[in-house]
């Protein structure tokens, strides 16, 4: 399997390429730069193409090159059924499994940051049929969960992601983790510098996710949240085709 890391500062964000050598078939995950990075990206592993590009959620902290990556590619943009957005894309729902040769990603529903997110849970066939690692997008990053009110009211938020760390929590611990964003980002309070971890060493050392008490949990999350990025509202109506890049 073909895994390649982007690491942005201008936005601070974290997007990915996964998919199989050999001419075969890829995924974009949370695109942020222009679409020639990733397809130079993909042209370089010796990937036929892009076949899908996924955006986890409708960001609110950077606009979002998901369609146009799409379109460059000539790929299917695909986000969670749940999703109301204004521009066309594949819907999928929990459960839900994304074929690229011998790599398969789960979509798992994970509401909490925003109540569309998605996470996903990779799989490569050529080495088993056990999951490897996890893309968590926003949900999940290390040392912290996402901040819970960019889309509803912080308690609705926290409830919702309570619900989405016990999926997460009943996965394997040896689970990569690959999340959405790192250090710097406005999306969590706590965010480590490091770009990846593993589910055992966040249940063990991440807070937020360690927590088991949904009581407790919703009070942690709803404590000192920093003020929201201040065009959160305005980049989401632009990810979500309601308002121009430029607005």
């Amino acid at each position: 399997m073909i895994v390649r890391q982007f690491l942005h500062s201008d936005p601070v964000g974290i997007s990915y390429l996964l998919g199989c050598g050999g001419k075969a078939t890829g995924v974009v995950i949370d695109p942020v730069a222009e679409p020639g990075i990733y397809l130079q990206a993909a042209e370089a592993t010796g990937m036929m193409k892009i076949s899908y590009v996924i955006d986890t959620h409708v960001h609110a902290d950077h606009v979002s090159t998901g369609r146009a990556v799409a379109d460059a590619a000539g790929a299917e943009y695909v986000l969670s059924a749940k999703a109301d957005i204004a521009v066309p894309f594949k819907g999928v729902d929990d459960g839900d499994e994304i074929p690229l040769g011998n790599v398969v990603l789960k979509v798992l529903h994970t509401p909490g940051h925003t109540p569309e997110h998605i996470c996903l849970l990779v799989t490569d066939r050529t080495r088993a049929d056990e999951p490897w690692l996890v893309v968590t997008g926003h949900t999940l990053m290390i040392g912290d969960l996402g901040r819970t009110e960019l889309a509803v009211s912080a308690a609705e938020g926290a409830k919702d992601l309570f619900r989405s760390v016990q999926k997460l929590r009943a996965l394997p611990d040896y689970l990569e983790v690959l999340p959405g964003a790192y250090a710097g980002s406005a999306c969590g309070r706590s965010l480590s510098a490091n770009p990846t971890s593993t589910l055992g060493f966040e249940k063990r050392h991440n807070r937020a996710f360690g927590i088991e008490s949904e009581e407790e949990f919703i009070r942690f999350m709803l404590d000192d949240v920093p003020p929201p990025p201040p065009e959160a509202a305005r980049l989401r109506a632009v990810n979500s085709g309601r308002s121009a890049a430029g607005a």
